[in-house]
């Protein structure tokens, strides 16, 4: 009997009419810019956007009367197109994720985006969308199908308010704030209004010049700083509200997140190759710590760092206790092996070349040439930037580490953004060993575990060169066995 071909669901049209809110939108703040008169340039760009929002619904009601699909005895297909079609198939065997999404436009109209992949670069079939009773039937169908089950078990983490005082620990604070004002700055510009000749920005840029610096600086960096804060936080609940992180089954790791837009990201049981511990400078000082699975099938790098994530910052207890239950055992990340002191030394130099030196000759060169007063500055440059250079350095030192522990192997470095990764030990297909004429002499080497999962490679920087391929041998026996008696690696000579 022949498995008949299914639709999208008939409101997925109406998604496409959301389109709508980027004319209406601009009108509306051209509008309020312009006092009620916008401009030949504004009309302009709001008929070109109107002409693109026809021709992109047009484009989705075809792709929703053109699409077909159908789950077979063993595979999944999805058939395409109009004037040219398109058969795509993937085989039920291979699937290795099943990815449900939905925005506040499917929320709202009870739908959801499924994605269906290998894992491989574009082996994914993606349906946009299907109602959310069907989309979690179809992903249960092909889960179990591809021989992966979805009976609920191990919970391992749920949302918790209480991790929203994480959300400013992060780097994006302040970029975030400059990310936005670039962005909205460029769409008033886009639509013929100069951001500048409003009238709070240009009262704001007129105080902001009369006061002292010693005064309105602060403010400036007070108001970036809670602005950054409060988006900061509600970006954290919009990506982390509803968060659930369980195993199905024993067999599947599941994330569900999302307050506007929901996103479901299931990671195959045979496809995890270890975690990822990141603690990034500003979320350490806090004591939190965020979780990323080492897997394959998520996509390219790009979208395995967006998909990979399966906790939040939160505290570092909790983030080991979720590295636990990922993993299926304990395994200690502690008491590393350290590093040769010529791995001290070489961020030390380059903490002071790159970071002191440069910004210092500038101020000195400028103070001979111009004013005395630059020379002052100079010094002064020097006197805070190398203590915080140095100390930065060596906490850099103090974050290299690996070992070997039972099963797994456990690499650390970083400063600025700490990373803890345990592998497990048979994922290493094979090691490279790295040396510049830097590292040569100082009797250091970097070696990168090459994995086929998460960032395809993880490198011990700077471990000693002589212990370098021992290591590797310790950690995958028989990988490098060959070479130890003849490479140089093993005998420290390069």
């Amino acid at each position: 009997m022949t498995t008949p071909w299914r639709t999208l669901d008939a409101r997925t049209l109406l998604v496409h009419c959301t389109w709508m809110g980027a004319p209406l939108g601009s009108l509306a703040l051209t509008a309020l810019a312009t006092g009620g008169r916008p401009g030949t340039r504004a009309w302009i760009t709001l008929a070109v956007i109107g002409v693109v929002f026809a021709a992109l619904t047009t484009a989705g009601m075809v792709t929703w009367r053109r699409t077909r699909f159908r789950v077979t005895a063993d595979s999944f297909e999805l058939r395409t197109g109009l004037f040219t079609r398109g058969l795509r198939t993937i085989p039920l065997h291979r699937v290795r994720n099943v990815d449900l999404t939905a925005n506040p436009a499917h929320r709202l109209l009870g739908l959801a985006v499924l994605r269906a992949g290998t894992g491989g670069h574009g082996a994914e079939l993606t349906l946009d969308a299907l109602s959310r009773p069907e989309a979690l039937r179809l992903r249960a169908e092909l889960l179990a199908r591809a021989g992966t089950g979805d009976a609920r078990t191990p919970l391992l983490a749920t949302a918790d308010p209480r991790r929203l005082r994480y959300a400013p620990l992060t780097f994006w604070v302040f970029g975030g704030v400059f990310v936005a004002a670039g962005a909205l700055w460029r769409v008033l510009d886009g639509i013929g209004v100069q951001p500048w000749r409003i009238g709070f920005v240009r009262d704001a840029f007129e105080e902001f010049g009369r006061g002292a610096l010693w005064i309105t600086v602060p403010a400036g960096l007070l108001a970036v700083t809670v602005l950054g804060t409060a988006g900061a936080v509600a970006l954290y609940a919009e990506n982390w509200w509803h968060y659930r992180l369980e195993w199905t089954d024993t067999t599947t790791l599941r994330v569900r997140r999302g307050l506007f837009t929901t996103r479901s990201v299931s990671i195959e049981r045979a496809r995890l190759r270890g975690v990822t511990l990141r603690e990034p400078l500003p979320l350490r000082t806090g004591g939190g710590a965020s979780v990323r699975a080492v897997a394959g099938g998520l996509g390219n790098r790009e979208e395995n760092r967006k998909r990979s994530v399966v906790l939040p910052p939160a505290p570092r207890a909790e983030a080991l206790r979720v590295c636990e239950g990922v993993l299926g055992e304990s395994v200690d990340v502690e008491g590393l092996a350290p590093h040769p002191r010529a791995a001290l030394r070489r961020r030390i130099v380059r903490a002071l070349t790159w970071t002191v030196l440069p910004p210092a000759v500038t101020l000195a060169a400028l103070g001979w040439l111009l004013t005395p007063v630059l020379l002052y500055c100079a010094a002064g440059y020097v006197l805070l930037a190398a203590p915080l250079a140095y100390g930065l350095a060596r906490d850099a030192y103090r974050g290299l580490g690996h070992g070997v522990r039972g099963r797994h192997l456990v690499v650390r470095s970083g400063t600025f953004g700490r990373e803890t990764t345990v592998l497990e030990r048979r994922a290493v297909q094979a090691w490279t060993f790295t040396q510049t004429p830097f590292t040569r002499r100082a009797g250091l080497v970097t070696l990168t575990a090459a994995v086929a999962a998460g960032e395809d490679g993880y490198r011990i920087r700077d471990m000693s060169a002589a212990d370098a391929a021992g290591f590797a041998d310790a950690a995958t026996p028989g990988v490098v066995l060959e070479f130890l008696d003849r490479d140089p690696w093993a005998a420290g000579t390069r």
